[in-house]
């Protein structure tokens, strides 16, 4: 569920262009290309990361 919330999230920051900022701030300080398929690639991986600590946590299931 937290990894559908973080896309939603990405999703509506893109209405305000922060994948741009977020792309070119990611190109400065690692000095490395990516695409707007990686941005929402690093959100989904956030979600992925608090699901699995809901998981730990035994907390999973009361979100649902």
């Amino acid at each position: 569920m937290t990894i559908v919330i973080f896309l939603i999230i990405a999703w509506i920051l893109s209405w305000f262009k922060f994948e741009q900022l977020f792309i070119e701030a990611f190109k400065e300080l690692f000095n490395k290309e990516i695409t707007k398929a990686s941005y929402y690639f690093i959100f989904f991986c956030i979600g992925a990361i608090g699901d699995i600590v809901l998981i730990f946590n035994d907390t999973f299931y009361d979100k649902l």
